[in-house]
């Protein structure tokens, strides 16, 4: 499963995991979007179904294992990539509510469709991935909601490392830097509206594209 598929790292990580013949489940709220990076998925011979999902509700990560062990009878790695983002100082934000959206898709997200995807990851001694940000690591100025999500994933996920093992279950969790994708303009502004194309403040051409990223 690789929840954020419909763009981005998500999508490009399908793809070369359909190159290898993996089995995949992509996951992201864009239906028509989705569907097309499954139809090129299933394209380089991979088997490959999309399922419409919002992270951000428990229910729908729920959905979302059962329509994988019921497509393919098991679940073997879980990527948890699916995330949201912001770009504004804190003392210039005017909605508040921007800290609670990011944090419910990255963190909730994950720890819902991590908790439901358990019972199955034992079963076949799978592997979970987090896929977090160096704002995991450190603070980044205007990404104060979307570091502490990132903190809050990079806590979860060395925790449940330590309580899986025995099962033998791995974790593992990536930390890229500025990376190229259709995130950033979506990316919540001060307003808490998304920024926009024009409002990009990243120069692209200067940090890493996806497919640099998933080279890595």
């Amino acid at each position: 499963i690789i929840t954020g598929a419909s763009s981005g790292i998500g999508a490009e990580l399908a793809y070369r995991l359909a190159s290898q013949g993996a089995n995949l489940v992509l996951a992201a709220r864009n239906a028509e979007l989705l569907e097309e990076v499954a139809k090129k998925c299933r394209d380089k011979g991979s088997k490959a179904i999309a399922v419409p999902t919002d992270v951000a509700e428990q229910s729908q990560c729920k959905m979302l294992i059962e329509r994988t062990i019921e497509e393919y009878g098991r679940l073997d790695t879980l990527v948890n990539n699916a995330g949201i983002t912001m770009w504004a100082k804190f003392e210039e934000l005017e909605d508040l509510s921007i800290f609670q959206q990011i944090m419910q898709v990255n963190y909730f997200g994950s720890v819902y469709c991590t908790h439901s995807a358990l019972p199955h990851l034992k079963q076949s001694k799978g592997r979970i991935v987090g896929v977090s940000s160096l704002t995991g690591k450190t603070g980044v100025p205007t990404r104060s909601g979307y570091a502490a999500s990132k903190h809050a994933m990079a806590g979860f996920f060395d925790t449940i490392r330590i309580e899986l093992a025995e099962y033998g279950i791995t974790v593992t969790m990536i930390y890229p830097g500025f990376v190229a994708t259709d995130v950033r303009n979506r990316a919540f502004g001060a307003d808490g509206k998304p920024l926009g194309t024009e409002n990009n403040p990243v120069q692209e051409e200067k940090i890493m594209t996806v497919e640099q990223c998933v080279d890595i």
